[in-house]
């Protein structure tokens, strides 16, 4: 079939077993080709092609709504719902989007790419549904690790009070981003190994009815017997006393299971949940033998061996570096604990995991524990250093300023990602942390200029016993720098002037300093001195630097690779404000909306945050302070 004819879904509820399944073998070698050039989630979408075709045919999208929570696994609802062409593009600047985008199609109901969010947004639909009196079937298709997400058992919980008609399809390849963790992992592994429940009740009951009815006593204990069996059959039966009617265990690549499954399910009142166990990157032998989940989001591959396509001799990862630093501080700091949300692979923490079992505290996809837990840890006299992404901090705001920066606990938090990400768009850019940690009393920020910078500054956190501190530090690759063998600790609030001048200053911090550099260097070729100033402190600001700038009178341009509304380059107005100066300020940063996808450098092309247009701010700053002095 050629899948850029596919325009809408409804051609699948005409097509037998057998042409579903070439159909499914078609679309697994159409990704494998694609993103071995794009990049993207491949493990994740290989192994839902049956289940993403079957719940196509039989619920009707977009009448139906089918909400993928997370969205990293929707690359087949995509291709079914008249998206193929666009695949090319796939994460690239102005192209396909990696996750569901109302703007890209009616059928996409949903946008999420941070998980545990689908029951909660699909239980607002069914009581919207109901307050409407409409008639309509919402599906939320949920992963087994996202199970670990607070929100989702609070869903679970007030659907299974509610009984709202609601089909809940679990994803269930033992696996999200890393290896899942918890109680809840584990009774879901307790229900693969007991086999089909409802298919054994069911016999169970045909059973009884045979039995003769001798004597009051088996007539008075059978319906006991039958509905105690389940907790024989599959232990705790968790879902069934959560209020739902439990469907499966359901093989996900076999579409006669599958159908028998949704069929009963769409059958039933009240909430369902249909567990479905798929294995991730089916159908590419790389993927299926992961064991590390190396293969859940990947760049371009070679297609017959699976190796990844790298530049040669690149440098460290940012989190990489912070990793084996943590390795260097283990053996100095006995307080220390790394704390991770299902981050392990991604935070580059495997070989510490490895080295340092004991220390390292995987909690699953839970931020908000991870943060509270990181705090009841530093109570104790512990020092917890908790690996998270900017993106995924936001999940835990209330734990930050409630549990944290209130009691002005020494938690020390390595945020990764921080600053645009590129591919994966604007659920995953780290540009709101600055603006959400700023304000909270006792929390000190910082952010690195390189990786010697960045392993001095994971010395200083775990050194720092004054209160909370952030390490921000990008996505990607260092700079190459080469690195200092011992360690020491940064002065707290003191920032480092990288190039002297006196005609204006530009103050920045992170990704942004070689723009600063480059900027500074083409304002020398037009005559005017502009010095250049690492804020590597972000909070608190180097007081006495500023002072001697502003009572200077030289113009200022911050430059930060976040947002401005409450960011860096505010804290130095609301310096200035109070104490009484009124300098030459312009703010350089990310606009007031949210930033999609695509390559960082057109992005920052895109919000106009270049050394070119850092130039002509600072060129136009000098012109409007010169103008004045003339006047006065």
């Amino acid at each position: 079939m050629d899948l850029t004819k596919i325009k809408n879904p409804a051609f699948l509820k005409k097509l037998s077993t057998e042409e579903l399944e070439v159909l499914a073998a078609e679309i697994r070698q159409f990704l494998i080709r694609k993103l071995s050039v794009t990049g993207g989630h491949l493990g994740a979408n290989l192994g839902v092609v049956e289940l993403t075709l079957a719940l196509h045919k039989h619920f009707s999208s977009p009448t139906d709504k089918l909400l993928f929570d997370v969205g990293h696994q929707s690359y087949i609802h995509k291709i079914l719902t008249g998206r193929t062409d666009r695949f090319d593009t796939l994460r690239q600047y102005k192209g396909l989007c990696g996750f569901p985008k109302m703007v890209e199609s009616e059928h996409d109901v949903w946008e999420a790419g941070h998980s545990s969010t689908s029951l909660s947004a699909a239980m607002g639909m069914a009581i919207a549904r109901d307050m409407k009196q409409e008639d309509y079937s919402v599906v939320p298709i949920i992963g087994d690790g996202a199970l670990t997400g607070g929100m989702a058992l609070e869903a679970l919980n007030h659907i299974g009070h509610e009984k709202k008609n609601l089909t809940v399809i679990l994803n269930d390849n033992e696996m999200s981003i890393a290896g899942n963790v918890g109680a809840l992992h584990n009774a879901l592994g307790r229900m693969r190994s007991a086999g089909k429940y409802n298919r054994v009740k069911d016999e169970l009951e045909l059973l009884l009815k045979k039995i003769p009815a001798v004597g009051g006593k088996i007539a008075q204990t059978a319906e006991r017997v039958k509905d105690s069996m389940k907790y024989f059959m599959v232990p705790g039966m968790l879902f069934e006393e959560f209020g739902f009617t439990y469907f499966g265990p359901v093989d996900g690549h076999d579409f006669k299971d599958l159908e028998e499954h949704i069929t009963y399910a769409k059958k039933t009142k009240g909430p369902v949940l249909v567990h479905v166990i798929t294995q991730k990157g089916k159908g590419y032998q790389p993927a299926e033998t992961d064991q590390k989940d190396k293969w859940h989001g990947v760049g371009p591959y070679k297609i017959e061996s699976g190796e990844k396509i790298k530049p040669a001799d690149a440098a460290p990862a940012w989190s990489q570096v912070v990793s084996d630093t943590l390795e260097r501080e283990v053996s100095r700091e006995d307080r220390l604990a790394v704390i991770t949300p299902a981050m392990i692979l991604g935070s580059k923490l495997d070989k510490f995991q490895e080295h340092y079992p004991d220390r390292l505290h995987d909690v699953g996809i839970a931020e908000q524990h991870a943060v509270t837990l990181s705090a009841g840890m530093a109570t104790q006299g512990m020092k917890p250093f908790l690996a998270i992404y900017s993106t995924f901090l936001q999940r835990a705001y209330d734990q930050l300023v409630h549990d944290v920066c209130r009691q002005n606990l020494n938690v020390a938090f390595g945020i990764d990602r921080a600053g645009l990400v590129g591919a994966d768009g604007e659920t995953h850019q780290g540009v709101f942390d600055i603006a959400f940690l700023r304000h909270l009393p006792n929390m000190t920020i910082m952010m690195p200029k390189d990786e010697n910078e960045c392993q001095h500054m994971v010395h200083t956190a775990l050194t720092y016993d004054d209160g909370p501190i952030a390490l921000r530090f990008p996505r990607g690759n260092g700079l190459g720098v080469e690195m200092d063998a011992d360690l020491h600790p940064l002065p707290i609030g003191k920032w480092e002037v990288l190039k002297e001048g006196t005609d204006g200053v530009i103050l920045t911090f992170g990704t942004t300093i070689e723009m600063a550099l480059e900027a500074s260097q083409m304002l020398k070729k037009q005559g005017l001195n502009i010095e250049v100033v690492n804020a590597r402190f972000i909070k608190p600001l180097d007081e006495p630097l500023l002072h001697d700038r502003m009572n200077k009178h030289i113009p200022i341009v911050t430059v930060e690779e976040a947002v401005l509304k409450g960011g860096f380059g505010s804290s130095v107005l609301e310096f200035a404000e109070e104490h009484g100066y009124k300098p030459q300020i312009k703010r350089m940063g990310l606009p007031d909306r949210y930033i999609e996808h695509g390559n960082v450098k057109e992005l920052l092309a895109e919000v106009q945050l270049t050394k070119e247009q850092l130039v002509l701010e600072m060129k136009a700053l000098l012109t409007a302070s010169n103008d004045k002095q003339k006047r006065a």
